[in-house]
């Protein structure tokens, strides 16, 4: 009952609070970013939804678009800006996500929207984690986020939604508040941020 009604109006409810708070935040990423990174400002990837179904995931651009000789995109710690690092520990990066959630592409806590890549890579027990919408924040990103390797991010995933419940969402809120404002397992060892994931040996 809660994940089918009530999520979905706390989801909208505090996502349009939200924006409706941090306008003038908003407002001032937005000229940072547009002064420091130029055009585009936002940056949009197609992403798997709720039961896999593609939406486009909305965030502050982070990176410069600067490709080798062969027109190939330089991985990521060549383009991660001063800016986009400070974007990222501090999460600012993820706030226009609060538009997908008042869409209704995603809610504020699910497990986090990976690549379309990544679909047909993940194990059957893995796929659970599109049984719900994808989330800002959640159960994985508060216990390791980028710190932990895949198979323990998607067990976390998975547990998130076979346990869901309104009081779980609540703590997950508050213990994504902490992290952010600790700075803490933004980045998995030797990457940027995350490695990329290639499929799992086994469930």
């Amino acid at each position: 009952m809660y994940n089918l009604f009530f999520k979905q109006v706390f989801d909208r409810l505090l996502a349009l609070l939200g924006l409706f708070m941090l306008l003038p935040l908003l407002l001032l990423l937005y000229i940072v970013i547009f002064l420091v990174l130029g055009q585009p400002v936002f940056f949009t990837q197609k992403r798997p939804g709720f039961h896999g179904k593609p939406f486009f995931i909305v965030k502050f651009r982070t990176m410069r678009d600067v490709l080798d000789e062969n027109g190939t995109l330089l991985p990521d710690e060549l383009r991660m800006t001063r800016l986009g690092s400070f974007l990222r520990k501090s999460s600012l990066d993820e706030l226009p996500g609060l538009w997908n959630v008042l869409a209704g592409n995603m809610s504020l806590v699910g497990p986090r929207p990976l690549l379309m890549e990544y679909l047909p890579l993940y194990t059957e027990r893995q796929q659970k984690r599109h049984d719900v919408k994808p989330g800002i924040t959640g159960w994985a990103q508060v216990n390791g986020r980028n710190a932990i390797s895949w198979e323990e991010k998607f067990k976390l995933d998975v547990w998130y939604v076979e346990n869901q419940s309104f009081l779980l969402d609540i703590k997950i809120l508050f213990l994504t508040i902490y992290k952010v404002l600790k700075r803490s397992d933004i980045s998995q060892q030797e990457h940027v941020t995350m490695g990329k994931f290639t499929g799992s040996e086994n469930d």
